[in-house]
């Protein structure tokens, strides 16, 4: 029996977003295929995330110190450890998240702030950082409404690269990936693309 944590990076209903589409038929098809897992649902759009900012950073420090923390940052530290937590315990990760001005959604930016710990997600080393999450099996459902994969485009992704890379800086390598891209762009296409991500994402959520 597995512990998956599905992670939602889109406020939008599922009629207008398509990460939500892929996410909703990954989780329905997961659900039907492994009744017997444990299965964790975060909307980072209803999370308390609070911002990132000093006072959560000056935390975060002085617990790797051991220092003593303020009441305001032991609060904010408390946050972002909780959710790092929730992290480290699951076996299996699934993420959707959209390509939102050749990035991320601001709420799943700050979720991965919370989850770059030195000490905990990597070390650093005389050769460079090092992650130290292994073991975990990921999925990353990314939609994106121009095309990004090649062309003129394709040095402004900065959604899935950045994931994928933050990943990598925690030690997971070898991520597996839903994309469906380019509906905007050709909406003459865009039911075609749209039901062949949603098609991908329910097969790899049947084996995975």
């Amino acid at each position: 029996m597995a512990n998956v944590l599905f992670i939602k990076a889109n406020g939008l209903p599922a009629e207008r977003s398509v990460s939500v589409k892929l996410y909703e038929e990954f989780l329905k098809n997961y659900k039907a295929n492994n009744a017997a897992d444990t299965i964790t649902e975060l909307d980072l759009f209803q999370a308390d995330l609070p911002y990132y900012d000093a006072t959560m950073m000056s935390g975060l420090f002085k617990e790797s110190t051991g220092d003593a923390l303020t009441d305001e940052e032991q609060r904010l530290a408390d946050i972002a450890n909780g959710y790092l937590e929730q992290f480290l315990a699951a076996d299996k990760i699934v993420m959707a998240f959209p390509l939102w001005n050749f990035s991320i959604p601001a709420q799943f930016l700050t979720y991965l702030f919370y989850l770059n710990q030195a000490g905990k997600t990597f070390k650093y080393t005389a050769e460079g950082p090092v992650g130290l999450v292994t073991g975990k099996e990921v999925v990353l459902l990314n939609a994106r409404g121009g095309v990004y994969s090649d062309g003129p485009m394709a040095s402004w992704e900065m959604s899935l690269n950045y994931v994928k890379n933050i990943l990598a800086h925690f030690g997971i390598t070898n991520p597996q990936s839903v994309i469906v891209e380019g509906h905007n762009a050709a909406p003459d296409q865009a039911q075609d693309l749209i039901a062949a991500g949603i098609e991908k994402a329910g097969e790899l959520a049947a084996k995975f």
